[in-house]
């Protein structure tokens, strides 16, 4: 058909002849449906002096007014009250005039008195010769994502506040926990100096006593060394010093600390035989798991019950497990206990001692180790605790790697 002939089909799709100008009339014709078709965007022209003198869809949807209700109108009527007095309107011609175009955020008002957030683009719009003769106005309604960016910004100011408190209740702990520790060491050693005879002769009764003295003294102390380490997690200034240590000596150290306990209680304990493996850890930390892990096995044991330690070596990981007799623990409860400050089964008639912290410090250290700490149980058959480790620094490099978040 050749150009001429798809101008002329053009022509006809628009409802124009094709003729003197035809070109001309096509392309303002498709330049006007253009127009007409944006629904998203309001775009009208303006006078020299902000007059409205056309509108589109998209304006009547944003703003509220239709055709007839608002050409021949000062476009002012778009700009809360406060924005005209200070003149912005006239400033914003003005500067489109000046250097051709204009561009601003800010609140615009529709029809019906409500506000919405708007970008804003004014073009001056200049004939051949350069004369003004209007401007080209485009607006956008930003409303949804000022909205989301505000929000965004309150997220953050919240998670920044929530983080502060963090901060401040770990530091508080750690200067009461330093503080109480000291009287406490103090009525521990006084204890000891007493019981030695130091200050003279005791009597069976005031032995008694000062056992229960004691016993007490070291229950607050451990209480404040739990809290200690938690604001010291909390705030990651715990340190750790890994290398590559034999199992079987960690297990020897905790059970020669727990055995006494179990004993008290009649408490069957079976540990595995001839561990020969090793494991690249921090060796009081993972100390401290197994031993949280075991006294809080024969806390919840009952008299003549049996505690099993079990060792499963694997490829990279090695796994310890420690499986109680005990009262168990509900299925809907499991993670719950890894929780701070949380106890299943604290009642007022049935308090358990502790202060809910030793399962959640002893799982955020195996993390920090690059191992994990689950739990399998059921309520009247016991539960098993299983402590995995890395074998290796190998293996705790690679642990460390796949925890680390993705670089973008």
């Amino acid at each position: 058909m050749g150009e001429a002939g798809d101008r002329a089909d053009a022509s006809r799709r628009v409802g124009l002849e094709d003729g003197d100008g035809g070109d001309v009339r096509v392309s303002a014709a498709l330049y006007r449906l253009l127009i007409e078709s944006v629904r998203d965007y309001a775009i009208f022209a303006l006078d020299a002096t902000g007059h409205v003198l056309t509108w589109n869809p998209g304006a009547e949807r944003f703003k509220g007014y239709k055709a007839e209700e608002i050409i021949g109108k000062h476009f002012s009527v778009f700009y809360p009250q406060a924005r005209i007095d200070e003149g912005l309107p006239a400033h914003e011609l003005k500067e489109a005039a000046a250097v051709g175009r204009f561009e601003d955020e800010g609140w615009r008002i529709r029809k019906n008195g409500t506000r919405f957030w708007a970008n804003v683009v004014i073009t001056a719009l200049r004939s051949p010769s350069g004369e003004l003769v209007g401007y080209g106005k485009v607006t956008r309604d930003l409303t949804e994502r000022r909205e989301m960016q505000l929000r965004a910004i309150e997220d953050t100011r919240r998670i920044a506040e929530a983080e502060a408190a963090n901060r401040a209740k770990a530091e508080f702990l750690a200067a009461m926990s330093h503080e109480l520790r000291t009287p406490l060491n103090a009525i521990g050693g006084y204890v000891d100096l007493i019981s030695l005879g130091i200050r003279g002769p005791v009597t069976e009764q005031q032995i008694d006593d000062l056992k229960r003295i004691r016993r007490s003294q070291q229950h607050l102390l451990g209480i404040i060394n739990d809290l200690l380490n938690f604001s010291r997690i909390e705030a990651g200034r715990l340190t750790y010093e890994f290398a590559q240590v034999p199992l079987g000596d960690i297990l020897e150290s905790v059970a020669a600390m727990v055995e006494p306990m179990a004993f008290g209680k009649t408490i069957t304990m079976n540990w595995p035989k001839n561990v020969r493996s090793d494991v690249y850890t921090d060796r009081a930390k993972a100390e401290q798991i197994l031993l949280n892990l075991l006294t809080n096995a024969i806390k919840f044991t009952g008299d003549g019950g049996q505690i099993d330690v079990t060792c499963k070596v694997g490829r990279e990981h090695t796994s310890i497990q420690v499986k109680d007799t005990g009262v168990g623990i509900p299925q809907d409860k499991l993670e719950n206990i890894f929780e701070p400050f949380v106890q299943i089964g604290r009642t007022h008639t049935s308090l358990h001692e502790g202060t809910g912290l030793g399962l959640a410090i002893s799982r955020d250290l195996a993390h920090a180790l690059a191992g994990d700490l689950s739990v399998e149980s059921e309520p009247g058959s016991g539960s098993t605790f299983t402590l995995v480790l890395p074998r290796e620094r190998s293996g705790f490099e690679n642990a460390i790697a796949t925890a680390a978040p993705a670089s973008s």
